[in-house]
């Protein structure tokens, strides 16, 4: 179980009387199975929890053993439960300051012993962002948050890498959605769920309409579902050879697409997949040079082959400065 379905686990249990193992996966956009592994290994740490069967039954945390969430407002418990976020980013949807007083609530509860360890939220500081990460610009997650919460459909301004101008949309939002450092809104758009990305949008106004969602789905569920999709739906699956001193380099430029290939390592370097959702995605390899070594498929390396030779003719000296140099 990670820490943070932990936590969002703990406070769920916490905060209500009684709720089902479906109700569970629902919120935390996992399985049943995988509920139903998180409850054991609760039990197996030895947390009381206990299972109730029936109409009126569920799944229960004794009281005094879980979370003390007592002292806290309800705006304060609101957005306890934004798990996984990083500092930056609570400010980013202006929610550091209430986060910061329930965090603290919960700490004054339960007084420190003097032998007892250090808290981890005083040793440990966790920022999601990758590294040289260029300034956000479009639509911050503070000025969407209201619309989202009122459950508003919206009219995007949406400025897609592949359009000439920025599409007029209009979509059903289920949230905000936080991955790599990246802000998304997760929303669909004639009944199709679909992520756009908020630095991308250019504007945004409220349609007057409530949203219309799809039946059973939850922001969970959906971002999880997209996430998948673009994770094994690909225009092209790359396999290369990485040379062992740019292996680092090429983690923090490609991230989520460098995927080894069962860690299989060789004399002259790592051998992986690189996913890439366009095939003219393939010019971020250029910067490598000679140290990346594309295998296939066959029409990876003819784009490549193009994109190289466009490039050494763009860099190719002129007839003219090539007879001005050889005049002695």
């Amino acid at each position: 179980m990670t820490p943070d379905r932990f936590f969002s686990l703990m406070l769920l249990l916490a905060s209500r009387n009684a709720v089902t193992t479906q109700e569970l996966a629902s919120a935390l956009g996992v399985s049943l199975r995988t509920i139903t592994r998180d409850l054991n290994w609760l039990r197996d740490a030895g947390l009381p929890v206990t299972a109730q069967r029936g109409r009126l039954g569920g799944v229960t945390l004794l009281p005094g053993s879980g979370l003390d969430l007592t002292r806290l407002t309800p705006g304060e418990r609101d957005h306890l439960s934004l798990a996984g976020l990083d500092e930056k980013q609570r400010a980013e949807l202006s929610a550091s300051a209430e986060s910061r007083r329930a965090l603290a609530k919960i700490a004054a509860a339960r007084p420190r012993r003097v032998h007892e360890l250090l808290p981890l939220a005083d040793v440990v500081h966790v920022d999601s962002r990758p590294w040289l990460q260029a300034p956000a610009s479009g639509t911050t997650p503070a000025s969407l948050i209201g619309p989202v919460r009122r459950g508003r459909r919206l009219r995007i301004a949406y400025d897609s890498p592949r359009e000439s101008c920025p599409r007029d949309l209009v979509v059903d939002p289920y949230g905000l959605f936080a991955k790599a450092g990246i802000w998304y809104l997760v929303a669909d758009r004639a009944r199709v769920p679909r992520m756009y990305r908020l630095d991308r949008i250019t504007a945004w106004t409220e349609v007057g309409r409530p949203r219309r969602i799809r039946e059973n789905q939850t922001l969970a569920t959906v971002a999880a579902a997209l996430v998948d999709q673009w994770e094994h739906n690909h225009v092209v699956e790359v396999s290369a050879t990485i040379d062992h001193t740019q292996i680092e380099r090429a983690r923090r430029i490609l991230g989520q697409r460098l995927v080894h290939d069962g860690h299989e390592e060789s004399a002259t370097g790592h051998k992986v997949l690189i996913r890439f959702l366009h095939l003219e995605d393939l010019r971020t390899l250029l910067p490598f040079g000679s140290a990346v070594t594309v295998h296939g498929p066959a029409e990876a390396r003819a784009h490549l082959t193009d994109l190289a030779t466009s490039l050494a003719h763009h860099y190719a000296p002129s007839p003219t400065s090539a007879g001005s140099c050889a005049v002695t």
